[in-house]
């Protein structure tokens, strides 16, 4: 499935739409203007929180962590001592944890399961007033979890967007 995310140009908070490959308006993400570290609820188009992303202020690093229910699902963390290369942890239940590296500030990266091979691919939507991006998920993973990973990437490496 594909999709693209385009933060929106002006708002109070970090807040982005999430559309499919024809434009249709899927999700959105509405980040919280007055809090301390990010937060961000990612929602459908009628309003129904399918994730709640929460920066974890003390720790090693830029960490998140992307609740469903209220509970902990998934935990996305920027490796601090990698040479050379910008590389995120996506830690999720069982063996279904991904590893996402490329380059970053221009928003061309790869989310790879250990042993699985890529099966996600972001790249930059040119000539776009905000950022936008396109997000192009292989079928049968968790696109939420994707997306909102996505959307983390997007608070700790561009964070003088802001």
């Amino acid at each position: 499935m594909q999709y693209r995310i385009r933060q929106k140009l002006l708002s109070w908070g970090d807040d982005f739409t999430i559309q499919d490959a024809d434009g249709h308006d899927l999700f959105f993400v509405d980040g919280k203007a007055f809090s301390f570290g990010n937060k961000l609820s990612f929602q459908d188009m009628n309003g129904r929180e399918l994730a709640f992303i929460a920066q974890k202020l003390l720790s090693w690093g830029p960490t998140y962590e992307i609740q469903r229910d209220g509970e902990t699902f998934a935990t996305v963390k920027k490796e601090l001592f990698s040479f050379f290369k910008t590389k995120f942890e996506v830690d999720v239940p069982g063996p279904n944890d991904y590893r996402v590296e490329g380059n970053f500030l221009n928003y061309e990266y790869t989310f790879a399961r250990p042993k699985g091979g890529v099966v996600a691919r972001v790249s930059k939507k040119l000539f776009s007033w905000s950022d936008s991006y396109c997000v192009d998920i292989v079928d049968g993973e968790d696109d939420i979890i994707i997306l909102a990973t996505a959307v983390v990437i997007d608070q700790v490496c561009h964070e003088d967007n802001d």
